[in-house]
């Protein structure tokens, strides 16, 4: 922490644009603007969104199939023991 107290404010602006700048260099050699970077960046949390919500549609269908089956035993069941005569 003493040393970065003790830096100009001049200098760290300099370390910081000469940084930038070499970062800047290799990603655009790389094919990566700042325009692409956040399309990529949409497209992934977009996917990522989509992903989410399909896992839970996914279980949402089996969990409406299943209870295609289980709801009517279950009522038929619960039927049944409510029209058996009590236990002497």
């Amino acid at each position: 922490m003493e040393n970065f107290k003790s830096e100009s404010t001049a200098g760290i602006v300099l370390r910081l644009v000469v940084l930038s700048l070499v970062v800047g260099v290799v990603l655009s050699a790389l094919g990566i603007t700042p325009a692409n970077l956040f399309m990529t960046l949409n497209v992934l949390a977009r996917r990522l969104y989509d992903l989410g919500f399909g896992a839970i549609d996914w279980i949402f269908q089996y969990i409406l199939v299943g209870a295609m089956v289980v709801v009517p035993i279950w009522l038929i069941a619960r039927l049944f023991r409510a029209v058996q005569p009590p236990k002497s």
